[in-house]
């Protein structure tokens, strides 16, 4: 179906942070097959995983133990402070998980009308749940009409939340990204997660993290939410979890963690082995290879850098992030800057019409990265120029 605007261009082949057409051209990949191939391609232990996990068994069903599926998750409760999770193929069903989950609690606490709060420029998924919950107009428009139990606030503005809590006794939850990425690379005051935390608290809702793009090291540890020392009830993974290979989580805690009951949810391919071992090998390498320290330094590096040459062009509104998701906001709409960028063998992205967003692999080197800096800068200031 016509559902993608594809750029001109078709990929055979990929190693490290370089990926290769059916030309033999060779681009360098700031973007990561959009936050997902955080190893880059074809990490050689990944491969090795993949292909012994291929050679022995790739789908059971879940109507039986699957040893993969507990590994993994163990080794994610054991990494995030979780007590549980389901498994299924990709961010939005994590986020539905989570929002049937919200529903659920409520209706068993007597709510009749369960309302989760969800914020401005947000993106939870292309489901019917995830894009009603998603404040992003784009996404909604033509799919009316829309889901009822959600009701929207600023990003990071507290007072908003709480004015919701004032006039709304069905709140049952808050569903948030630790940072905006489709939304345009949006990083929240420091407190901002701790005081969700501390009101949800105060009106016993469940606080419930979309991490599909920020978790699994994306922000220079496991999860954002550990960047500001606090728990949440729910938080939900997909993009990088599986190095490339199609898997999502729900991880839950304390009384989210009891509110599933067998027949309540489930997903066919959900947790199956092929994508539980690429999961338990990707978090084996992130954590062997030290990559979380390796994508706090090279981020920094790379927003220092980019700040530097980017510090006198006026158009450039502010360049911004966490760990390997950088921002760098423009006064102007910039989306032709992604094939004028293909055309100089780099790829990006740009989001939310002005933002251009840069998401490296954790394995890029800073000779790598500062090819990216130095074509990004480039682009920009001729863009701006003309």
């Amino acid at each position: 179906m016509n559902t993608y605007a594809r750029l001109p261009v078709t990929f055979v082949k990929g190693e490290g942070v370089w990926l290769w057409d059916d030309r033999g051209e060779r681009y360098l990949d700031a973007l990561s097959g959009v936050a997902v191939c955080g190893l880059g391609h074809c990490h050689p232990r990944l491969t090795k995983a993949i292909c012994e996990q291929a050679g022995t068994l790739i789908h059971t069903s879940n109507l039986f133990h699957i040893e993969k599926q507990e590994r993994l998750a163990d080794r994610l409760t054991e990494l995030s402070g979780m007590d549980n999770a389901f498994f299924c193929n990709s961010g939005a069903e994590a986020n539905e998980a989570a929002i049937k989950l919200a529903r659920l609690h409520g209706h068993n606490r007597g709510i009749s009308l369960p309302t989760i709060i969800v914020m401005e420029r947000s993106f939870h998924g292309r489901t019917m749940a995830t894009l009603t919950a998603s404040g992003n107009r784009k996404v909604q428009a033509g799919f009316e009409p829309l889901l009822s139990g959600f009701v929207r606030a600023p990003y990071n503005n507290m007072d908003a939340i709480a004015q919701v809590a004032a006039n709304n006794k069905d709140v049952v939850a808050v569903l948030v990204e630790p940072f905006q990425g489709e939304g345009g690379v949006n990083i929240p005051e420091v407190h901002y997660l701790q005081e969700l935390r501390h009101l949800c608290n105060q009106n016993d809702w469940l606080l419930m993290l979309d991490e599909v793009q920020s978790g699994i090291g994306r922000s220079g540890k496991w999860f954002a939410f550990q960047h500001s020392q606090i728990m949440p009830d729910v938080v939900t993974l997909a993009k990088g979890l599986g190095g490339g290979v199609a898997i999502g989580a729900c991880l839950a805690k304390g009384i989210a963690a009891e509110v599933f009951k067998p027949g309540n949810h489930a997903s066919t391919f959900g947790g199956n082995p092929l994508a539980c071992a690429a999961a338990i090998e990707t978090l084996k390498v992130i954590a062997d290879e030290r990559l979380l320290d390796h994508a706090t330094r090279l981020g920094d590096f790379m927003r220092d850098r980019l700040r530097d040459q980017l510090a006198d062009v006026a158009g450039v509104v502010q360049v911004r992030g966490q760990g390997l998701i950088i921002g760098v906001e423009l006064a102007v709409s910039c989306g032709e800057l992604v094939k004028k960028a293909l055309e100089k063998k780099l790829l990006i992205n740009v989001t939310s019409d002005k933002v251009i967003r840069l998401l490296p692999a954790f394995i890029m080197q800073r000779d790598e990265a500062e090819q990216v800096v130095d074509i990004t800068c480039s682009l920009i200031k001729e863009f701006l120029n003309s």
